[in-house]
Formats: structure tokens, sequence, C-alpha cells
């Protein structure tokens, strides 16, 4: 959980430095198949970057280690082992409207609201700018760029950068059932899927196929996946090997 609700859960270089800890420290438990990032609070998901730490920051050293710290983390999620749902009660912005299209997966409330601001204070948002691209394409990400406007939740439904939509009251239903979906699926599976699906969506059409090709027929080999397709057959729940189903 994002925990600094008195300065709208924004990313401080110590609270950055605590999540990437955090989720360094949850990389190897093979127990652990899905993630849930929220934000206290409830009224502000994340406002991005702590601007008090820029206000007349000089130190090019400090401002270097910020923004180094912000894009490892949100490299850590994409490379995060574990599949990690963002649960939007509130506002995301800059920053924290990148940490959304981070995610491997999105749900928000009805009231949330989602924006990449920076252009309203004299500064592109040069990181976000990486995530919300890729997660909504270059047209919408302009339009969010360029023009600084705070989108609703259902626009943010519509071009992709979150999943569904709940009304605040059932929001946390909503993710907590869609974790208990994924983790009755294949942890080591899961783990191997989303690495693939990371990597084949940087290559080339051709390249990918090529690459997929070869993870499909290792994934084969697992003891998972004979499990999986004999209990299709057998019209029966999957027994993961080494998991207590």
């Amino acid at each position: 959980m994002l925990n600094r609700p008195t300065a709208g859960n924004s990313l401080s270089l110590d609270l950055v430095s605590e999540l990437r800890a955090k989720f360094a420290a949850l990389a190897a438990r093979e127990d652990i198949k899905v993630i849930i990032l929220s934000g206290a609070g409830g009224r502000i998901f994340c406002a991005g970057h702590d601007l008090n730490e820029f206000s007349g920051q000089e130190d090019q050293d400090f401002l270097a280690r910020d923004f180094a710290g912000l894009a490892g983390l949100m490299q850590d999620i994409m490379d995060q082992p574990q599949i990690v749902i963002a649960l939007v009660e509130g506002v995301a912005t800059a920053a924290g409207c990148e940490l959304v299209a981070a995610c491997d997966l999105a749900l928000a409330s009805s009231v949330a609201r989602f924006a990449v601001p920076g252009i309203n204070i004299g500064f592109w948002c040069h990181t976000p700018q990486i995530q919300l691209t890729r997660a909504v394409g270059r047209k919408q990400a302009m339009m969010m760029l360029a023009t600084g406007r705070l989108f609703p939740a259902a626009h943010a439904l519509q071009i992709g950068l979150i999943n569904a939509v709940h009304d605040p009251d059932d929001l946390e239903e909503a993710v907590d059932a869609l974790a208990t979906e994924i983790a009755s699926k294949s942890g080591r599976v899961l783990r191997l899927g989303k690495k693939s699906f990371r990597a084949q969506a940087e290559m080339p059409v051709p390249e990918a196929y090529r690459f997929a090709q070869s993870e499909a027929l290792a994934n084969l080999q697992l003891d998972d996946a004979r499990e999986g397709i004999s209990a299709f057959l057998e019209k029966r729940p999957a027994r993961w090997p080494g998991e207590s189903n």
C-alpha cells in the first residue's frame, strides 16, 4: 500500500525505496501469486512525484537519484514475477497514473480520476509517458499529456488504462475476486506467462512468434501443463504440482 495519505500518497524518494524493497522481498515468494497495490486514505491513489522534494532543489545528484528510483520502480513492477493489480479508489496523477499503467491489471472506482498534468505547471510528464504510451497508444497518451486534463474512470476504461470500473462500495470485493481467480491458476505458469507476455510485447511480430513457439514448447514439458490438460480432459479441478490446492 502507498501509505502517505496526508501527502497524497506522493512518491517521495524514501517511499519509492520502500516500495522497491517490498517488491524485491516478495519476488522470491512462490506462494504469493498476486500483489494488490492500493493507496491509503482512498481519496487519492497517488499524486505522483512529491513536488516538495523538487521545490528549490538544486542538487542534481538528488534529482537524478529520484528519477532513477522511480524508473526502477516501474520496471520492478513489470519484472515482478507475481501479477500486480492496481486498486484505484481515487485520483491518480502524473507518476501515480504511470504507476497504474505499469501494473499488469487495474480496477478503479467510478469516482477515480486520471491525469498526467505536468504541462499545467510547465513540466512535461517525461517519464509517465513511457508507460502511458505503451498502455493506451500514442494518440490517447498525447491527448492526456498535451492537455493535462483530469479524465474520469469511464474514459480510462475506454482507452485501456484500466480493466474495469466499479461502484466505490464494490471495488475491494471486485479486486479480491479477481485476485482469487488468478491465484487459482498455476503459480509457475503465471510467472512464466507474465515474463513471456512482457518480452513478446517489445518484439517485432516475426520474432515474437519464434519466441512464443519456443516458450510454448518449454511450457508443455512442465508438470503443470500435463496436470492441467489431464484435469481438463477428465473434467476435474487441476491439482497444481507443489501447491496446496
